[in-house]
């Protein structure tokens, strides 16, 4: 019969469990750090955009509001993005004759009232189109200048439109982020 007696100093053997649960920690966190900075590099890249680049991007009723608000918050991010939509003819007194706003009217309340909102566009023959006058417009984005830098669109073709069923659009959603793709 083997007795072993084994004398243990636990100030040793606790310095070096200590010491081990300490690089698994360091590990643990660097490879966290690693995920959140190789995470954000890829979202701020792949999503940083509602609208895909390089194809006509159609607007639909159910999207509008989240995304004007995203390229108005964002405007850079979507320079040179070719959009396709509808809507009516709007116009403030200090517009220039080349520019109108492809309105939508915003439900804004319980009882449907209602705000107008859209984008500003450019078109050389703008004056051809009356108030009012539901249009589809196929365009390209670009930062202009209107009370401040402005998201505006290069209208490449326009033509009058029947009202859609869908005329009003409502506020962005409660839940929306722009990186998500919305189109």
């Amino acid at each position: 019969m083997f007795v072993f007696n084994i004398k243990v100093n636990g100030n040793k053997l606790f310095k070096t469990f200590f010491i081990c649960i300490l690089v698994v920690l360091l590990i643990i966190i660097g490879i966290v750090i690693f995920k959140i900075m190789s995470g954000a590099k890829n979202n701020s890249n792949a999503s940083s955009s509602c609208l895909p680049q390089n194809s006509i991007n159609t607007i639909k009723s159910s999207n509008y509001a989240n995304i004007l608000k995203a390229v108005h918050d964002n405007i850079d991010n979507y320079v040179g993005v070719k959009i396709n939509f509808v809507g009516y003819v709007y116009r403030v007194l200090d517009l220039q004759d080349n520019q109108f706003v492809l309105a939508r009217d915003m439900i804004i309340s319980s009882n449907y009232q209602s705000v107008v909102v859209g984008f500003l566009c450019e078109y050389e023959k703008a004056n051809e189109f009356k108030d009012n006058t539901w249009v589809e417009v196929t365009g390209e984005i670009y930062k202009g200048k209107y009370h401040g830098d402005m998201p505006i669109v290069k209208v490449t073709k326009i033509n009058e439109a029947n009202k859609p069923n869908d005329e009003y659009v409502y506020p962005p959603d409660e839940s929306y982020i722009p990186t998500s793709g919305i189109v």
